[in-house]
Formats: C-alpha cells, sequence, structure tokens
C-alpha cells in the first residue's frame, strides 16, 4: 500500500513537475533528461552554487572600493585653520576626511550594485545561451591587482580609474575577439604549464598577504620601518603609514575576524556547504552591534551615517559614480598597456582552466578535449567583462565554486539561470551588504588564497629549469605586491634559463636541414657526371 504521508505526497508532486517541465519546450531545449537531470534539482544546484559565491558581492566592492574608485581630493572637505578655510592635499584621501568618506560610502554602494548585476547578467548568459551550470561573477585576483596595482589605494597608483576599466574593457574585447577566432584555448597552451600553476599560487599568496593587513583583512600583518612588515593587530594604527602606534595583538576585530576564520575553516574542512558565507556572516553580524569595541557603527558622524542608511534593510540602490567613467585616452602610456597585458593574461589562465576544469568534472567533456557549448561559454564570459567594465567593476570570471551546484546534480543551464535570479534578489539589499566590515572579509581572502595553494604538488620541483621561475613568479606577486612583477619576472626567468637549450635545438636543427641539402646537391652532383638522367639512390633501387 503507497504511503500518504506529507514528505510522499511532496515527493510524488516534485516527480509530477520534473515530468511537466521536461516535456516542455524549455526542458527540451536545457536537456534536461538528456542529461539525466530534473528542474528542481537544477533549482537546488543554483541555489548551493550561489551560496558558496555570494560573498563575492561584499569582497568585490569592498576590494574595489580601497582604489578610491571615482574620489578624488576634490571629493574632501575643506580644512578649517583658525579664521580660515585650507584647500585640502593629497593627504585627505588617506586620513579620515568626511567629504572623502563620504564618497568613498556612495562609491561602494554602486560598487554592489555593479559586481550583483555583471554576475546577474554573466550567469544567466551562461544559462540561456550555453546552457551550462556555471556561475560568473568579477573574479578574485584581477580585482585586487586593479585596486591595488593599477590604482592604487585610494588613487596612489599610476593609472586613474577611469583609464583602468577603459583598460579591462579593451581586454574584455581582446578576449572576446579571441574567442569568437578560436585561439583562446591555444593562447593557454603556450604559456609554460609551471608558469600556469605557479600564477595561481602566486596569486593566492597576493589575496592572503591582502587578506591578513588592515585595509582590507583582519589586521594581522602591518608595516615596520625597520623590517618592513611585522606582526600588529594593534589596538591603534597610523592612519597614514599603518605603523602600529599601540599594544599589539589587542585589536578586537582582529580577534573578532579570528573566530570567523576558525568558523568558515571548519565549515570548509567539513565539506559544508555554503562555507565561505558563515565565517562572514558572522562577524558581521557582531559586528552590527552598536556600542561595542568591535562595532562597524561608531558613534561618530560617519557611523550614525551608516546606521541609519543600514537600518532600511531594503533598498534599491541605482549606480551614480562608477558607469561610465571610461577614459580610453591614458591607456597610450606603457604601464596602463602592461596592465592590460596582465589582466589579460590572468584572464585566459583562470577562466580557461577553469571552465574545461569544471566541465571535466561535470561530465560535459568530449573525446577531442572540449566541452559541450565551448564556444558560446567563453564569448558569455568575454562579453560579461565588457559589462562589468562599463559598470565600474573589473573582470568577470567562471567561479570555480560551480562545483557546488554540479555536486549537487546541475548539469544544464537553469542551474546558471538559478544564480542569475539569486544575484538579482541580491540588488534590494544593499543596506546589508555595505555594512560588511573589512575584518569580515580579511578571513575569506585568506581561506581563498590557502586553496588556489593546492596546484602548487603539480609544479615539476625536481626540474630546476621549470622550478625556479615557478618559485619566483609565485614569491614576487606577495613581496613585490604586484602580479604583474611577478608574472613578468617569471616569464623572463624561463626564457633565460632554456634560452641555451633552445639555442642548441635550433642549431641541431638549422644543422640537419644544411646537412640534408649537402646531400642533396652530391648526389645530384654525381648523377650529373655520370652521364645519366636517373639519379644514384634511384639507379640503385632499379
Amino acid at each position: 500500500m503507497k504511503s500518504s504521508s506529507p514528505w510522499h505526497k511532496l515527493a510524488d508532486a516534485e516527480a509530477a513537475v520534473n515530468r511537466a517541465v521536461a516535456a516542455t519546450r524549455v526542458g527540451r531545449y536545457f536537456k534536461l533528461e538528456a542529461r539525466k537531470s530534473s528542474f528542481t534539482k537544477e533549482l537546488r544546484a543554483g541555489a548551493a552554487t550561489f551560496l558558496t559565491m555570494a560573498y563575492i558581492i561584499s569582497v568585490n566592492a569592498a576590494i574595489l572600493t580601497d582604489s578610491g574608485g571615482p574620489c578624488t581630493v576634490g571629493d574632501c572637505t575643506p580644512v578649517v585653520v583658525g579664521n580660515s578655510t585650507a584647500t585640502p592635499g593629497p593627504e585627505c584621501t588617506v586620513g579620515s576626511n568626511p567629504g572623502y568618506e563620504q564618497c568613498l560610502g556612495r562609491a561602494k554602494s554602486d560598487l554592489i550594485v555593479a559586481t550583483a548585476v555583471a554576475a546577474m547578467a554573466g550567469s544567466f548568459a551562461m544559462g540561456a545561451l550555453a546552457n551550462l551550470p556555471l556561475g560568473l561573477a568579477p573574479g578574485m585576483g584581477a580585482n585586487a591587482y586593479f585596486a591595488y596595482n593599477m590604482v592604487g589605494f585610494h588613487g596612489s597608483g599610476s593609472i586613474p580609474y577611469g583609464t583602468a576599466l577603459a583598460g579591462v574593457m579593451v581586454e574584455g574585447i581582446v578576449f572576446f575577439a579571441l574567442s569568437a577566432v578560436g585561439l583562446r584555448s591555444r593562447l593557454a597552451r603556450m604559456i609554460p604549464r609551471n608558469i600556469r600553476l605557479s600564477t595561481a599560487v602566486g596569486i593566492g599568496l597576493f589575496l592572503a598577504f591582502t587578506g591578513l593587513q588592515a585595509h582590507q583583512g583582519v589586521g594581522l600583518v602591518g608595516a615596520s620601518p625597520s623590517t618592513l612588515v611585522t606582526l600588529a593587530a594593534c589596538s591603534e594604527t597610523d592612519p597614514a603609514t599603518g605603523a602600529c602606534i599601540g599594544g599589539t595583538m589587542r585589536s578586537p576585530t582582529f580577534w573578532l575576524g579570528a573566530v570567523g576564520f576558525l568558523i568558515t575553516a571548519t565549515c570548509l574542512a567539513r565539506d559544508i556547504k555554503g562555507a565561505m558565507i558563515y565565517g562572514i556572516v558572522f562577524v558581521t553580524v557582531v559586528s552590527w552591534i552598536r556600542g561595542t569595541a568591535v562595532t562597524v557603527f561608531p558613534d561618530t558622524a560617519a557611523g550614525n551615517a551608516g546606521f541609519d542608511y543600514f537600518k532600511k534593510v531594503v533598498d534599491f540602490h541605482m549606480i551614480k559614480t562608477t558607469a561610465g567613467q571610461l577614459s580610453f585616452g591614458g591607456l597610450r602610456h606603457g604601464n596602463a598597456l602592461l596592465a592590460v597585458f596582465t589582466l589579460l593574461y590572468v584572464d585566459v589562465l583562470a577562466t580557461t582552466g577553469t571552465m574545461y576544469s569544471m566541465a571535466e568534472y561535470g561530465g560535459f567533456t568530449d573525446g577531442a578535449g572540449g566541452f559541450d557549448g565551448e564556444y558560446r561559454a567563453f564569448l558569455v564570459d568575454a562579453g560579461s567583462t565588457v559589462l562589468s567594465a562599463a559598470l565600474g567593476s573589473t573582470t568577470v570570471t567562471t567561479y570555480i565554486e560551480s562545483t557546488a551546484g554540479i555536486r549537487e546534480g546541475g548539469r544544464t543551464g537553469v542551474t546558471a539561470i538559478t544564480v542569475a535570479a539569486c544575484f538579482l534578489a541580491s540588488l534590494f539589499f544593499g543596506p546589508v551588504l555595505t555594512s560588511v566590515p573589512p575584518w569580515a572579509v580579511g578571513p575569506s581572502l585568506v581561506l581563498v588564497g590557502a586553496m588556489m595553494m593546492r596546484v602548487a604538488s603539480d609544479i615539476e620541483w625536481a626540474d630546476m629549469k621549470e622550478a625556479i621561475p615557478a618559485f619566483v613568479t609565485m614569491a614576487l606577486m606577495p613581496l613585490t605586491f604586484s602580479i604583474a612583477n611577478g608574472i613578468i619576472a617569471g616569464l623572463g626567468v624561463y626564457v633565460a634559463l632554456h634560452c641555451y637549450d633552445w639555442t642548441r635545438l635550433a642549431w641541431r636543427r638549422a644543422s640537419r636541414v644544411l646537412d640534408e641539402r649537402r646531400n642533396q646537391i652530391a648526389a645530384s652532383s654525381t648523377s650529373e657526371a655520370g652521364g645519366g638522367g636517373i639519379p644514384a639512390a634511384a639507379a640503385h633501387e632499379v
């Protein structure tokens, strides 16, 4: 006798819905039955993917806000000296100038929306056009390079924000063209394998180092006049230099961030879905409590304004300052062109590698090494970067966190469209997402860096010609705080160490060609001297 319990009724209803959807034109388009999936399974897979990558909304916005975004000295509040008002100088962008802080707040709200919209559009297009269960969003690594190497902290770098965005858009257009003509995967294979692997490791170390600092992390590492960096987590720091002027390891926000780190690390170790979210949520909620040493809303004018906005909870924010800030004129300079090349290099490695690994994991690969929907997937990824740059954000990439949805059974584009729907819903919670403090975000950067270390074991450490360039690549990225420096140095050392071998190989090939040519000439001369029209080799065969 068939059970009539509520759970069985629910299961029967779910099965009926799945059969009905699979039989529709939509179900056939997404190949639900062909890929042995179902509509409700795809919805659950999309929710799982979103939970594992939702952290990027606040993390990406926080990192890009560190660049200062469109904020300049002109946004600073004039300084009152006695009875006169002085025009603020560049130092106002480093301290706690009220006008500049308000501009940063507006920019962060804009960047949260830009991140969510870019992720929503990219994920939707990936599902609707390529029919793949892959979530897209502005990528980690490229955003840090943009904020700290290209634009610099609060605009202290060599490339203005608008020019940097133009560089991101140009990179996206070039990437789209390479994908359209089928050169993308070929370019990725041209880069030495060990350099590719060490680049991922170096970016991971770069992100971890960023998450350990005060501006965008827990503040465990600080500046030192004698050793450059030292143990910090100070109760008070110099806002200009970051040097410790209070006791070390006495920062309440550091210890709260350390608890968040342990929560997230434990969830990752136990393979809990959405692990990256739980630590951020815990630290953030505790930091919302006013009147504590760890509050993100101190009893100041800025803190009160932030709390008033936070209390709205639901609010749809329109981008006001970051969209359309493109300035292509500055791309003529060498440093800007180098930045575009670096972004293209990282994008080729990250996105191409991630897509192929996800296709392998999900069983989409074919016998030729490609995967179903490959061509459209590459075009969607590149096109999403162009949109992201127009909104004020950075390079969009396919997220490795998509494995969470694939593990839940996601096999079609319905999973990606579900991810897009979740990002759309997040657009209405701007007041909550803008109130995530740096000490909640820092632990996730460190753990993302830890997860990127896994490929280090694949480097050929026994071969010094491969190991040394790989080490130089990964070491110089955090130590020079530049992803570009690590890549350039690693490739340079690789060429230098292999130059002798390449020259020797070229000489051998040239010698072989010359020897063959001399033999042909000698054979021809012998046949002519013999007076016959048949070459000597042919005569011997006869």
